[in-house]
This record gives C-alpha cells, structure tokens and sequence, in this order.
C-alpha cells in the first residue's frame, strides 16, 4: 500500500516542529542548489525561522545581485500595473523597494562586524572574508600614505627650523663681533683723552720753571746760572711763542 497524504499544518508539538525544519530546511537548500547546477539557474532562497534567525542560499557569490535583479524585474512589472493606479500606491511600492534595499544594507553590515554568521555558508563566508581583507589592504595603504605625508611634513619643518637657527646664530655674531669693535673704540678714545690730559700739566710745569729760572738769571752771574736759552730748550714750539712776543 502506497503512503497516504500527509494533512499540511501547523506542528503543534514544538520539538517535532523545530525537527521537521530543520530536515525541511536542509532538503530545500539542497533542491535549491540542484536546480542552480543542473538548470543553470539564478537561485536566491531566504528562509527565515519562528525566532527570525535568517538562512539564505545564493548561486551567485553575491546574493546582491540576485535581489537586485529581481526587484529591477518585479519593480518593472508593477510600475506597468501601476500606470492605471494612484499615485499613492506608486510611493508605497517604491517604499517597499527602499525597505527591502535597507533590509539588506543594514544585514551586510551586521556581517561585516561579525554578527549573524550563523546562516551564511562556506562560500559566502569565503566571499565575506575576500571583501574584508580588501577592504583592510584599502585602510592600511591609506594609513601608510598619510603617514609618509606626515613624516615629510615633520621633515620640511625640521630643515627649516634649522636654518632659521643657523640665522639667528649668525645674527647673534655679527651682533656681538660690533658690540666688540665700538668697545675697542671707546677704549681707544678713553686712552687719547687720558694721553691728552697729561701731557699739558707736564708742559705747564715745564714752562713754570723756565720762568723761575729766567728771574733768577738777572741777580747771577751767567756762569753759574742757566740761561733762557737753555730753559726754554725744553719747551715744544707752541709753548715758546706767547713767551717771545
């Protein structure tokens, strides 16, 4: 006797039905995957359980495209049902597009951070880590290029540095080496004025005492007194003239 038709319901017992999908689940992701290689077919299949953990099946690496693809296709067909409707229920389907893209957007990024892993097989996961380790040759390029930028920028702003200080250094001598000569130079002119100074006392003193001699010459006799010539013989030229006239 051949089996009789099973009654399609709901699983009451919830053991017997957390079972029953799991079989039913790995049977339809294999027909599914059957009908991909032997048909050449683009397959998507998204099975969401009672606690809304996702399994999915793709025979395109990126099951992106797929869904794409078919919301080009569906999203055509409705826009030609549509061109007799309102307005209204035109904004609702492209609502629904946008929900669906976000759905998808937002479940990508939960894979990139490493949540929700669960349902992806072998070869998504293998699509997944190829994105990721682009994605990080991508970082670190850019990381490395800034800096090297930032260690050139260093650089320019050391040399430059440097010759500022080279200068400065160089200010701060010829500062000290003019510092140095006005020094010497009024050195120079203390002396002069000292050496000035001291000569016209010695030549005053000088003359005082010609004159002394000179007063003393009238009461003695020349023998024994120098005369005015002699006194005077000391004296420079400028000093004898006041005396002669």
């Amino acid at each position: 006797m051949g089996r009789g038709r099973v009654q399609l319901k709901r699983i009451e017992n919830k053991i017997n039905r957390q079972v029953t999908f799991s079989k039913r689940r790995s049977g339809l992701l294999k027909k599914a995957h059957e009908i991909s290689v032997l048909c050449d077919a683009e397959v998507a299949l998204i099975v969401f359980s009672t606690k809304g953990k996702l399994f999915e099946y793709s025979s395109d690496p990126c099951m992106e495209r797929i869904l794409e693809r078919y919301e080009r296709y569906s999203y055509a067909e409705r826009q030609l049902v549509a061109n007799d409707q309102q307005p209204n229920e035109n904004w609702t389907l492209e609502h629904a597009k946008l929900k669906a893209r976000l759905e998808v957007l937002q479940r990508n990024q939960r894979n990139f951070m490493g949540e929700e892993l669960d349902g992806l097989s072998i070869k998504e996961l293998q699509n997944l880590e190829h994105q990721l380790d682009s994605a990080l040759k991508h970082i670190r390029s850019r990381k490395n290029q800034l800096m090297y930028e930032s260690i050139s920028e260093l650089h320019k702003k050391d040399k430059a540095l440097q010759e500022q200080n080279t200068l400065l250094a160089k200010k701060i001598k010829e500062k000290e080496k003019a510092l140095t000569q006005q020094a010497q130079l009024e050195q120079q002119t203390d002396d002069m004025d000292l050496a000035s100074s001291a000569v016209v006392p010695q030549s005053l003193q000088t003359l005082n005492i010609g004159g002394s001699l000179q007063g003393r010459g009238d009461g003695e006799d020349n023998e024994g007194t120098p005369t005015r010539t002699q006194a005077t013989a000391l004296l420079p030229p400028w000093m004898l003239r006041p005396i002669n006239e």
